[in-house]
């Protein structure tokens, strides 16, 4: 029978958040329920609060989570009862035009649950990216659960769920790193550091990290960085290219989501380098380019959606090197929160005072 849980709830734009009474239905087919252990703290689920997503309100906010299949519905056979699991916002369908094609990491029609959660009164919630975990237990379409192993730490494998992985991915798969490369990363907070710790997994030679906040760049050498470049001091552009030669990064990597952050990272590439853009911008932003350094500069300029990630495929390997010892996903936990406290960790993500504030249930 349905239960009744605590969860975070944004009920209107800009509002403080609250904690509310949900309603979780038992799974139907291909839906699991899922006892959430951890939840990070996420930028975008700051865009659902206020508004710059869409209007569905009210929202049940979290998704960056890790947890404990309690039930699964009918047809399920991917995940059971007691997995340990991460969940994930790209549940591939394995029907659409990029799936048959082989490319089931840009699937076009990925799942979320069919039934809906709701508040004690009955109305509908809409779950942060299909998932809603900022929850004791929630509702998910099973292709969201991604099995991992069970003795690895619930906060710090959850932020495999978006941040962290959307760095890592970034390049990893989506600026395509190899041995020897030099790497610029613009912007060190929780994607940007991720993507830093996955241009050394990728064996980079050179990886800069670029902010104007001088505590990030020191956190941007923790996870690697052999190179800082305190932004304010001077133009970030000619800093990179001091530091490859006078050439410039072979990939440049924007984690802020800022059009004039992404134009230093397109003149601070090498010819024929590659630009990612993971940060996330909001709908107004416009990145204005002369067509001739454009066509010039040759390389590519490569958005980045969840880092290319397939979680089938990436989460129990990238699960796997953080439990050897190679991957240090702890350091992305700044601080542990309860789910009251999700309206305050806000505040201290905005002003940069933290890489992750993690809800633990």
């Amino acid at each position: 029978m349905p239960q009744h849980v605590r969860g975070v709830v944004a009920r209107s734009k800009g509002a403080p958040v609250t904690i509310e009474t949900v309603t979780v239905p038992d799974p139907g087919p291909g839906e699991a329920v899922v006892a959430v252990r951890a939840c990070g703290v996420c930028h975008t689920d700051l865009h659902y609060r206020e508004g710059a997503v869409n209007d569905d309100f009210p929202f049940l906010l979290g998704h960056e989570a890790a947890g404990v299949v309690e039930e699964v519905g009918p047809g399920v056979t991917g995940v059971a009862p007691g997995d340990f699991v991460v969940l994930n916002w790209r549940a591939v369908c394995g029907q659409c035009r990029s799936c048959r094609r082989g490319r089931p990491q840009y699937c076009f029609a990925t799942h979320n649950a069919t039934q809906k959660m709701a508040l004690a009164d009955g109305t509908p919630l809409t779950p942060a990216l299909g998932i809603g975990a900022f929850a004791d237990k929630t509702l998910v379409a099973a292709g969201q659960c991604t099995k991992v192993d069970a003795s690895a730490r619930p906060e710090a494998v959850g932020l495999l769920g978006c941040g962290v992985m959307a760095g890592l991915g970034a390049a990893l798969f989506t600026g395509e790193v190899g041995p020897g490369d030099t790497v610029a990363v613009f912007g060190c907070g929780g994607v940007g550091c991720a993507a830093i710790a996955g241009a050394r997994l990728a064996g980079a030679g050179r990886v800069i990290g670029v902010d104007l906040d001088p505590r990030k760049l020191a956190l941007a050498a923790d996870f690697g960085a052999t190179d800082t470049v305190l932004a304010s001091d001077g133009d970030p552009v000619e800093a990179v290219r001091a530091l490859t030669g006078g050439f410039g990064a072979d990939v440049c990597i924007e984690a802020v989501g800022d059009a004039e952050v992404m134009r230093q990272a397109f003149y601070a590439r090498d010819l024929a380098g590659t630009l990612v853009q993971v940060g996330v911008p909001t709908p107004e932003m416009r990145i204005d380019l002369p067509m001739i350094d454009f066509f010039g500069r040759g390389g590519r300029l490569r958005p980045s959606w969840y880092g290319d990630c397939l979680p089938s495929r990436d989460f129990p390997v990238l699960v796997d090197l953080y439990r050897q010892g190679r991957l240090d996903l702890d350091g992305f936990v700044s601080e542990t929160v309860s789910l009251d406290d999700v309206e305050e960790a806000f505040g201290r993500m905005v002003r940069g005072e933290v890489l992750r504030s993690v809800v633990v249930l």
